[in-house]
């Protein structure tokens, strides 16, 4: 009997992580759905940036016809394809933004209640909006950069830019501004999930200040201090209101089960106060009693 059971046991436990590697397996199966969407989307993005090549560069090359000693250059004999194919894929991360991210809370979704599921459209709009933010902060912080760090070149000498690094300082600028803005709402959406608790987020409030100010002054190439301060002032203030957010989620959800949990002590103590009452008896039964009484 007791191989039995021990055998009984070892097939529960078996079928319990045959039902966990299904469920692992269900999640990647929709996270590589989800990431071929998004790149599906990243890859409309492109050919939609590709004919917006000329307007994009006009704005990026904005700040280089302003200096009379800078030229950008191309190095080799298909660098203008090359160019124009980063140029499309860096404006279609940024144009189709608003399709990946809902992608990102879309995944995250089923993590969380049916209650809290109507949040997400909130998240992917919220999240689009701050990395739009970002990015124009980006474009707006590029041009000065560019103005600052060149005012650093001695007279009688000339700059040339090669036109793969210059875009590449641009757009990471870009895209790092917009993802440093965006990040806090991941942390909403981890607190919905019951991952991350506000008060951890609050607790970390020293991490993420150094954090802050750390990606500022990488992602922010400009010399003087207060373009890093503000940016990080922006991402700490968007980190900050995502705890806010965090917190209140917290205190309605612990108000629930609070009410949930008097409920629940209510109808036990009703159903200890309140006996079952037994059931009616029958004319043959008393009868059959009283002949009992009688012998």
């Amino acid at each position: 009997m007791s191989f039995l059971r021990s055998d009984a046991s070892w097939k529960e436990a078996r079928k319990e992580s045959d039902d966990a590697r299904m469920g692992l397996l269900n999640h990647m199966a929709e996270l590589r759905v989800r990431l071929l969407r998004a790149f599906i989307g990243i890859a409309i993005g492109t050919v939609v940036g590709w004919f917006l090549f000329k307007p994009i560069m006009s704005v990026v090359t904005a700040p280089l016809t302003k200096l009379n000693n800078a030229q950008l250059t191309i190095t080799t004999i298909g660098g203008g394809f090359d160019l124009q194919l980063r140029v499309a894929f860096w404006a279609g991360i940024i144009v189709s933004s608003p399709w990946w991210i809902w992608q990102i809370a879309s995944f995250i979704a089923p993590a969380l209640k049916k209650r809290e599921r109507n949040y997400v459209v909130g998240f992917g709009v919220a999240g689009t909006l701050l990395f739009l933010l970002g990015a124009a902060s980006g474009v707006w912080m590029a041009p000065r950069a560019v103005t600052i760090l060149q005012s650093f070149v001695p007279d009688g000498a000339a700059s040339m830019f090669t036109a793969d690094l210059y875009l590449t300082f641009y757009m990471r600028l870009v895209i790092a501004c917009g993802i440093s803005m965006a990040f806090p709402v991941l942390l909403v959406i981890l607190n919905f999930a019951g991952v991350l608790s506000a008060r951890a987020m609050l607790k970390g409030w020293r991490w993420a200040t150094v954090a802050a100010f750390t990606f500022a002054a990488i992602a922010n190439p400009l010399p003087q201090p207060w373009p890093m301060i503000i940016q990080a002032g922006l991402i700490l203030i968007v980190y900050f209101g995502a705890c806010g957010i965090a917190a209140l989620h917290d205190r309605k959800k612990k108000k629930r089960s609070l009410s949930e949990d008097d409920s629940a002590e209510k109808t036990e103590t009703k159903a200890i106060e309140e006996p079952e009452e037994s059931p009616p008896q029958s004319v043959e039964s008393r009868d059959s009693e009283g002949e009992k009484l009688l012998e």
